[in-house]
């Protein structure tokens, strides 16, 4: 499905929006719930990502394809690893199979576990003999994606020893540990986070439990970029969403205040305002504990005609695409000055936007979600556009309640 975008005739939006759960905060609890099926959970994400993790988590003997969700790759490596009599292939899209998985394979054999690739060392498929883990430390570099920590801190508790992991070097991602750490505290696991060490305690039980699924940062941050666009005075609410937030993606409220948005908190719904126009001219910030939000920030950059110095970046090129190189050529074809490294963006204001561009989005929902708010500066196609669903399927429909031109090319 290829759109063409335009923006809306009234530049001053004012709209309320009600997002999916978040595709992290669900995932966690999903696989939690499977070792603990006494776990209710309210306001589960509708992505693409929790319905393969929904549909993963429950097989036992066979194939378990999880097509493009990572976090369900990493996840359900550790949980089939420590299931005594499930064995499974689990493999995924040719891009999943281009994704490393060896740090964390590594870890779980030096537990114990019994893994064998299927066809490149280091890469799934994987094929899993699930075994009884009595072992309980671990090591792992501290600077790789969060999603192979938590995916251990997660199962941990339902091992007969729980598990102490070391974390080798500076840690990046902290923010979503502590969301897995945190949704252990609430069922009732005991944890701690000291230095570079992570302690979980076992637990065989857990007491019965709803748990409510706060809506996604990550989904919240188009529109931050969208508000940062629009002209002063435009005001979207957003739900359901808390102060509070265990997403690490909730520093977003602080990092637009430097593009004119002012965010306020009522009734469980968020509200973005734009009150002024004085921007910051560069924008200079460390992304390590929150990269998801990289590519929005980009594009409202380049949107504003700003200028930007983004770091923290390192973990980018191994998601859905190499997203660094994927926002230096679409970027590039909409007129950016922009420069890449392995972990940093660079993008020097420019003030004209090529008309008309087609923005691929190379299988990653973020980048059709990216680039949309740049309807309001300029008209621009969006190749393969149903990718947002990986993550947020109404992504489309709620950018027409916003009175954006949208149809298909």
């Amino acid at each position: 499905m290829k759109l063409h975008l335009s923006a809306p005739e009234n530049k001053t939006l004012n709209s309320a929006i009600k997002i999916t759960g978040s595709k992290s905060e669900s995932n966690r609890l999903l696989l939690l719930q499977a070792l603990y099926p006494n776990i209710k959970i309210e306001n589960l994400s509708n992505s693409d990502d929790a319905v393969v993790m929904q549909k993963g988590i429950k097989v036992s003997k066979g194939e378990v394809d999880i097509h493009h969700a990572g976090t369900a790759m990493r996840f359900l490596t550790t949980y089939f690893s420590c299931q005594n009599g499930k064995e499974v292939v689990l493999t995924g899209s040719k891009r999943m199979t281009e994704r490393p998985i060896g740090v964390l394979v590594d870890a779980l054999k030096s537990l114990g576990a019994d893994i064998t690739y299927l066809e490149n060392n280091g890469y799934p498929p994987l094929h899993i003999k699930g075994k009884k883990i009595t072992a309980n430390k671990v090591s792992l570099p501290a600077n790789i994606s969060s999603q192979y920590i938590s995916s251990l801190l997660l199962t941990a508790p339902s091992l007969d020893n729980g598990l102490e992991l070391e974390l080798v070097g500076k840690i990046t991602s902290v923010p979503y540990i502590k969301m897995t750490l945190a949704l252990l505290t609430k069922i009732g696991v005991e944890n701690s986070f000291e230095g570079n060490i992570i302690k979980v305690s076992p637990k065989k039980a857990v007491n019965d439990t709803t748990l409510v699924v706060e809506s996604d940062w990550s989904s919240a941050s188009y529109y931050y970029s969208i508000v940062a666009m629009s002209s002063v005075g435009t005001e979207i609410s957003l739900s359901a969403y808390k102060k509070d937030s265990l997403q690490g993606d909730s520093v977003l409220q602080e990092i637009y205040k430097d593009f004119g948005v002012e965010t306020t908190f009522l009734n469980n719904k968020v509200v973005l305002k734009k009150v002024t126009d004085n921007q910051e001219q560069k924008i200079t910030t460390d992304l390590s504990n929150a990269p998801d939000i990289a590519q929005t920030i980009a594009v409202t950059v380049f949107g504003l005609g700003l200028g930007c110095h983004l770091t923290g970046l390192h973990t980018l090129k191994i998601k859905e695409t190499d997203r660094l190189e994927a926002l230096k050529t679409e970027l590039t074809k909409l007129g950016a000055a922009i420069t890449v490294t392995d972990k940093t963006l660079t993008i020097t204001p420019t003030t004209k936007i090529n008309k008309n561009i087609p923005i691929d989005t190379y299988n990653d929902h973020r980048m059709g979600m990216a680039f949309a708010p740049l309807a309001l500066k300029t008209t621009l196609f969006i190749n393969d556009a149903g990718v947002v669903s990986k993550s947020y399927p109404d992504f489309w429909t709620d950018l027409k309640q916003l009175q954006f031109g949208i149809k298909e090319a």
